[in-house]
């Protein structure tokens, strides 16, 4: 086989991974133009300071012992087997790295006979970059869940960022869909990972970009109220830097997945990314954005929103007196416009003109303010009417999907 072949297979492979977002483009520019676009191996990801970074996104294998019923490269289905030497993945990852198509490598692999020996094989690969190639760009490799804990340090000493994947939101979910997986073997890297940053090992150069984990969802009946408190248990209890979702897409026939003919939940998965980034940067709890009585997002409106017009008790706020934490509940005002309307109000009182001025998304935010001119409907006098605006307002081409959709008739909790 082929390198070029190899390459082929194993980038079509790497493709379900979500810890870092494919491109997803195959472009080749007409006479008339300059540059082309690749779809296969290349994927983006951001750095610390914002950049966008193009990575060569492969797998060492996708030959696997193991038969899990979600996967494409799963033992028991029949596709074309290739696997990369170390020499070829650090061949292709300088070459293409000269070329300037890419900045760094992304690097996971099938289970190829055993954790261990599939660890071995990307360290291997990954001393060849850093040793033979001095290659000191960013490296995001996995980490095989069983693998012996002094190959996970030789491997975390070469790579940026390892990721765990806990793959599917339960115990329940993995011991019917990947019966030859445990639990305990995802989370044991979590937790030397953790454990070795608690004791400096980010300074001596261990993971020093923090670790991560995906989530396959619609695979398995979790409700969103599920995925979203185990998302909260692995930040607090493992310092995660990420936790990505990636909806189920179906590769297999099989009775216990959604039908082949099934659409991926693309929109569950990005209302979990906005309920993530309420977790992580605006000091929701999981427990805040659903429960047990609404376990599930509402369709219509993002997860702030939705919290926002459920508490009307908390609102109207004033921006001009309100702390930043409060700031942050507000729909339409976001991290940097809410850091702003601190600074600026200490110079002068703040309006409609001057909100929109920072940042601020005014006509979300117009019902949930005191002062706001003009706005006679408000979320504490009104909520369920303030839901109907909102949905108007801001979801008016999603709505164009749900033609006999009676608006006013919609409940106000998700």
């Amino acid at each position: 086989m082929t390198l070029e072949e190899k390459l082929k297979i194993l980038t079509d492979g790497a493709k379900y991974d979500a810890a870092c977002t494919s491109s997803g483009v195959s472009r080749i520019s007409g006479k008339d133009g300059m540059g082309s676009a690749s779809m296969g191996g290349i994927c983006h990801a951001f750095s610390g300071d914002g950049r966008c970074i193009s990575l060569l996104k492969i797998l060492l294998s996708n030959a696997c012992c193991y038969d899990c019923a979600y996967c494409v490269n799963r033992v028991s289905n029949d596709v074309p087997r290739a696997t990369f030497t170390p020499e070829e993945i650090a061949y292709l990852t300088i070459n293409l790295y000269k070329r300037y198509y890419i900045e760094g490598l992304f690097l996971s692999s099938g289970v190829l006979g055993s954790p261990d020996n599939t660890t071995q094989m990307m360290i291997k690969a990954l001393e060849l970059l850093r040793n033979k190639y001095k290659f000191y760009g960013y490296i995001h490799a996995k980490a095989i869940p069983g693998t012996s804990p002094h190959l996970l340090e030789v491997l975390g000493r070469l790579a940026d960022r390892l990721s765990s994947n806990i793959e599917l939101p339960s115990s329940r979910g993995l011991k019917l869909l990947a019966p030859d997986k445990e639990k305990r073997d995802v989370l044991a890297p979590m937790g030397y990972i953790r454990d070795r940053h608690l004791h400096g090992g980010a300074s001596e150069g261990f993971v020093r970009a923090g670790q991560s984990t995906q989530m396959i969802i619609g695979a398995t009946p979790e409700s969103d109220f599920q995925v979203i408190s185990l998302t909260q248990r692995l930040y607090d209890k493992y310092k995660l830097k990420r936790v990505f979702y990636s909806a189920y897409i179906p590769v297999a026939d099989n009775s216990l997945l959604p039908a082949l003919d099934s659409k991926p939940p693309l929109l569950r998965e990005h209302r979990l990314y906005q309920a993530d980034w309420l977790m992580r940067f605006y000091g929701f709890k999981a427990e805040e954005i659903l429960d047990e009585s609404r376990p599930y997002f509402n369709e219509f409106l993002d997860p702030k929103c939705n919290w926002a017009v459920n508490h009307p008790e908390v609102f109207p706020v004033d921006v001009n007196r309100a702390s930043y934490e409060l700031l942050l509940r507000v729909p339409g005002i976001g991290v940097k416009s809410a850091k702003r309307i601190v600074v600026a109000r200490k110079q002068r009182k703040l309006d409609l003109s001057s909100l929109k001025r920072l940042g601020v998304v005014v006509k979300r935010a117009k019902y949930f303010i005191d002062g706001a001119a003009g706005v006679k409907l408000r979320a504490a006098d009104d909520p369920a009417a303030v839901t109907v605006e909102l949905i108007r307002g801001e979801n008016a081409r999603q709505l164009s999907l749900f033609d006999d959709t009676d608006v006013g008739a919609l409940p106000i909790r998700g």
